[in-house]
Formats: structure tokens, sequence, C-alpha cells
């Protein structure tokens, strides 16, 4: 049988359509910007306590410049021309699909760090190398972790570890993060020490990785655990506190120190619990003796 459909289809019900004026858009570039200018002071407030473990324990001024927009060639150029092109070049991740970002410390500041971490005075160099050596792997690894951290923090995240590091280069061009005529927003991150002359933390973000962070507004930062310090975890292990044993602690007249000479013996009682003190406060007890033909300590009791 041959059957033929003469008639019109007709659908069940009206298409849905939107009207334009109800429906938000993203913000704009002019938005983001100002978005992660917000991102960039927090994060400098971030990185001050956060640096200080690498710069021997001293906390430095930490300063954001205004997101500067480029694309990513120009970008690319004016960092060759101003570090050499030898750097501790950072593509990160963000986020489940990990979102792209660039970080960047210049190869002499990396240098120096080592350095300084070897107990060196830190001086500028006055020819890089090609490549950064090996010993330099451990301070980039370091400032990587740091930067992925405290830029999540200021980013509101609620996983410290919201953003990675995914891979490194000592040469941006054999990074290449982002197509060349990829728009993107660039912040400058000015470290400054006293006596030293300033260094910086550069951060490059697509407008798209932007786009994802700020899609429902600029977050504030999460708030942190104030819980109290393992003196085990760094940075706090390495502090070094001043511990002292007071052997003897005698008190005399004016007249009885003014009227000293050498040669004067002096009766000093040495007491049976020697305190043991750091920072100003007794920290526990312990018993004269020696080790070795050498003075030492024994505790009996710690607080």
């Amino acid at each position: 049988m041959d059957m033929k459909f003469e008639r019109d289809f007709v659908a069940e019900r009206p298409v849905a359509r939107h009207c334009a004026a109800l429906l938000r858009p993203g913000p704009g570039q002019a938005e983001l910007v100002n978005a992660l200018a917000r991102t960039g002071e927090r994060l400098a407030r971030e990185l001050v306590a956060a640096l200080a473990p690498l710069l021997g324990g001293d906390e430095p001024q930490v300063d954001c410049s205004r997101p500067e927009r480029s694309s990513y060639s120009d970008y690319a150029t004016m960092q060759v021309m101003g570090h050499r092109n030898l750097g501790a070049y950072t593509l990160y991740g963000a986020g489940p699909d990990n979102a792209r970002l660039l970080g960047m410390v210049a190869g002499e500041t990396v240098l120096q760090l080592v350095d300084r971490a070897f107990g060196g005075s830190g001086a500028a160099m006055a020819d890089l190398p090609r490549e950064l050596p090996l010993s330099a792997e451990l301070m980039v690894q370091r400032l990587e972790s740091m930067i992925a951290a405290r830029l999540a923090a200021a980013l509101g995240a609620d996983d410290a570890e919201a953003i990675r590091p995914l891979r490194r280069e000592g040469n941006i061009d054999h990074l290449q993060p982002f197509a060349n005529d990829e728009e993107i927003a660039a912040l400058v991150l000015t470290v400054r020490e006293a006596d030293r002359k300033p260094w910086s933390i550069e951060l490059a973000f697509p407008f798209d990785t932007l786009a994802g962070f700020y899609a429902n507004g600029d977050r504030p930062p999460a708030a942190h655990d104030h819980g109290p310090a393992d003196p085990m975890a760094a940075p706090f292990a390495d502090v070094p506190l001043a511990v002292s044993a007071v052997l003897v602690d005698v008190r005399l007249p004016l007249a009885a120190i003014s009227a000293l000479e050498v040669g004067q013996v002096l009766p000093v009682p040495v007491a049976r619990a020697v305190p043991l003190r750091a920072a100003g406060q007794t920290i526990g007890h312990g018993t004269v003796g020696a080790v070795d033909d050498r003075l030492a300590v024994q505790l009996a009791q710690v607080f």
C-alpha cells in the first residue's frame, strides 16, 4: 500500500525564544581587569609572609602593578628583551579543566635565591648561564608551590591545590603557553627587601581563564585556619632560636661590683636545677654534668 502524508507538520508547543535583554552577559575585559587588580592586591598581601622563609625570615614589601593588557606575542617579546630569555617560566593549570596561566621569575633572581639559601650573599652574577643549573630546581619548585597556593587563596578557592604547576621551561619560547594572538592580562608583583635590589614575580592570564575565574563574581579570599602552629613543619622548623642554660645567677651590691679586681675569687652557688630558657621563657630544668670533658646539662624536666 502506498501511503502519503499530505498534511503539514505542526510542533506540539512553540519553540522557546529567550529575550536578549533578560540574559546576563559574561563580564567584559574591563571588568575582568578590575577583578584581577583586586586579586593582585590580595595576592601581594598573601606573599609577604609566604616569601619570608626564602628571604632569611624577614618579611619583604610586596607591591602589585595594575594589570596590563596585550597580545601574548608582545608579552613574550618583552620577556626576551627584559630577562635575556633566562627564567623560571611555569605553565599552571587551574580547576578541573586546567585553565591556563603563566608564571615567571627571572633566572638571575632564582640564582640569587639559591646562593642565599646556601649561605651566600645573593650578589648579582656578572654572566648568566644559558640554562638554569640543576641546583636551582628545588628553589624553582618551592617558588611554584608558593605562587600556586597563594594565588588560589587570593582567588577565594576552597582547595589550596586548585592551581597546580603543569610544565616549566627556562626559555619562554620553549614553553609556548598560549597562541601568539591570544589576548592576555599580566600582573607584576615587585618584592622589595632592605638594602637589596627589587625583584619581581610575573603572572599572565588569558581572558578565557579570567572569565572562568570571575564567572560568578569576585570571590573574597577563603578563611584561613589559624590553629596552633606545628613547630616541626615549615617554615617554623627552620627558625633559629637561641637557647640558654643559666648556670649561675648572682646578685652583688653596686659597691662590691665597683671594688672588683683582677685575680679576685667570687664564690658562686651552682643550682641543682639549672633552668633552660628560650626567647626569655623557661622551657625546662636540668642538672649540670660533663660529656667528653665538656660541661653539659642533662634535662630533667621539660615544660
